[in-house]
């Protein structure tokens, strides 16, 4: 794990867990605290996703990292400043090297609306790429076990859902 320079860009590769990149992206550091890396990146561009609408250009990913936790956090703010929502991920701790952050996917997400009802999506998916990838059994407990913590600090408006940050 390398030192993190404030507004560095910084490519972020979302993986399978075949090791190919999902996602790529570019980000800026914000801010990094034990464990915990802060990255700030804006939508360049309109986005078409199946579960999220269109995201509109202008919208702000404030996104969380933690290199000892199995999840990420993605705030998402509206070009006028009101919360979009909130997008997790459950993966592999994130693993920063220089400018580069990458992650291992683990398919399920958790969708958090802005009056913070709770929807987890693609446990279809988790079931089948843990037959299609051989998931090992300790990863599988892994994620379900990152998915519960997860819920729990929805559920109690933990960092980030307190908007203190």
């Amino acid at each position: 794990m390398t030192a993190l320079n404030a507004h560095a860009a910084i490519t972020v590769y979302a993986r399978k867990y075949d090791g190919s990149v999902h996602r790529e992206w570019k980000a800026q550091s914000s801010e990094r605290r034990g464990t915990l890396v802060v990255l700030d990146a804006v939508f360049d561009s309109e986005i078409r996703h199946p579960l999220l609408g269109t995201i509109a250009a202008g919208t702000r990913s404030i996104e969380y990292y933690w290199t000892d936790r199995w999840y990420n956090i993605f705030r998402f703010i509206e070009a006028d400043g009101r919360l979009r929502n909130y997008y997790c991920n459950i993966n592999t701790p994130a693993q920063l090297d220089g400018y580069t952050l990458t992650f291992t996917d683990l398919d399920i997400d958790v969708l958090v609306a802005p009056d913070f009802s709770v929807s987890v999506l693609d446990e279809d998916e988790f079931a089948l790429h843990s037959v299609e990838f051989n998931y090992p059994v300790e990863l599988q407990r892994q994620a379900r076990t990152a998915l519960a913590e997860l819920l729990a600090l929805i559920t109690r408006r933990g960092f980030p859902f307190d908007e203190t940050f």
